[in-house]
């Protein structure tokens, strides 16, 4: 990616990576975003790559320099897939200082058994590291996604470096036929879902700030006007749980199809009352993050399992664990229960939700002994009838 003449990406892109965090699925790869920034008295590194890139990144970086040697290493977070190569790098640059949080160094110590304490400058929020043409100020983001997180704000070039913020699954080099929001928003929820309150306190000081460039860790580097403005839109939305479109996610377990059945049964009910959207998903064969993802993006939510062991189908226990661990609120629920002799589904995913903020559940719920028979349909319709209000 070109940034500008004084800004240089330097990250590299994965191909390989089978699940990104050992859980989530990503078909388009991941990029791991680096930059240097260039044009003052001092140059500085902006992160590093995964452990298995570090040749390609150091030679990216070597080349990005053009002979001169880098003054600083900036690592805005520690996670292993952006800090793997501070040691690398340190080793390569001897003459480089590392600049971080306080509570990075601490991890560094963990990761690496050093700290580099005769080789540092540790930063907080209001601090800045002056290059000359280009003065780097630091923004502490606690908990976006981990507690010792900076970003940092470039006013020469307006730009925010946005540590793991507004970044997006899938590699640089492959464009992505749906956009940007569709794998930032299964990024979002996935990673950086539980902490809204944090991401709005680092919004309302984003706020503050004349930004013409978002250069993430991941994804593409965002720098036309109209995008800037539609993520922050996003972001802010996301991070206090708004609803973003209007429609309905169903979300079903099904051991003989008779569930299964029932949920496309109301799939078309919906439909046929014009509803604008329903995404319906079977969590024991779909991409359980990308239903994840529709849980939060539509204002309904309908969950359709068996009873299993006296408890709910694990495919479904773990969906709802998923969701509440991401402080799922604001939303209108509707459930579906089927068990043979002693129905006990409505009542445990009730029971999930009890720490959940602002979750309305429908007066209607629906129980299915084995099949669907003319009562039950009955009470589909009318819980169709209460999701198209």
């Amino acid at each position: 990616m070109t940034i500008t003449d004084e800004i240089k990406y330097v990250g590299v892109n994965d191909h390989d990576v089978d699940l990104f965090e050992g859980q989530y699925v990503v078909p388009n790869g991941m990029a791991y975003n680096s930059y240097v920034v260039l044009g003052g008295e001092k140059t500085a590194v902006m992160d590093t790559v995964d452990a298995r890139f570090g040749e390609e990144w150091i030679a990216n970086v070597r080349a990005a320099l053009g002979g001169k040697a880098p003054d600083y290493l900036v690592v805005q977070h520690m996670e292993p897939d952006h800090s793997a190569n501070i040691a690398y790098f340190m080793e390569t640059f001897p003459q480089a200082t590392l600049v971080s949080s306080a509570q990075a160094f601490r991890m560094m110590k963990n990761f690496f058994g050093t700290e580099w304490e005769d080789r540092r400058i540790v930063v907080k929020e209001g601090d800045a590291l002056d290059l000359g043409k280009h003065k780097l100020a630091f923004v502490a983001a606690p908990m976006v996604h981990w507690p010792e997180v900076v970003m940092t704000y470039d006013a020469a070039a307006k730009a925010l470096f946005s540590a793991d913020g507004f970044g997006k699954f899938g590699a640089n080099d492959v464009e992505d036929p749906e956009g940007w929001d569709c794998e930032a928003r299964r990024y979002y929820f996935g990673i950086v879902g539980k902490y809204g309150p944090q991401v709005q306190a680092v919004l309302k000081k984003a706020a503050g700030l004349a930004i013409e460039k978002i250069l993430p860790l991941h994804g593409p580097a965002l720098l036309a006007p109209e995008e800037i403005a539609h993520v922050v839109k996003q972001y802010a939305t996301w991070s206090s749980y708004g609803v973003e479109s209007e429609g309905v996610c169903i979300a079903y377990t099904s051991v003989y199809g008779h569930t299964k059945a029932a949920a496309l049964k109301l799939a078309e009910m919906l439909k046929a009352k014009g509803c604008p959207k329903v995404a319906v998903a079977d969590l024991a064969r779909d991409d359980m993050p990308e239903t994840v993802e529709d849980a939060f993006r539509y204002g309904k939510l309908v969950l359709a399992t068996t009873t299993y062991n006296a408890d709910i189908f694990p495919f479904m226990r773990t969906f709802i664990e998923h969701l509440v661990e991401r402080n799922y609120q604001n939303r209108t629920v509707g459930l579906i229960e089927n068990g043979s002799w002693a129905p006990a589904a409505v009542r445990v995913m009730k029971g999930m939700f009890e720490k959940a903020k602002g979750i309305t559940f429908c007066e209607n719920t629906v129980t299915i002994t084995s099949a669907l028979n003319p009562a039950s349909e009955a009470k589909l319709a009318a819980l169709a009838d209460e999701l198209a209000k």
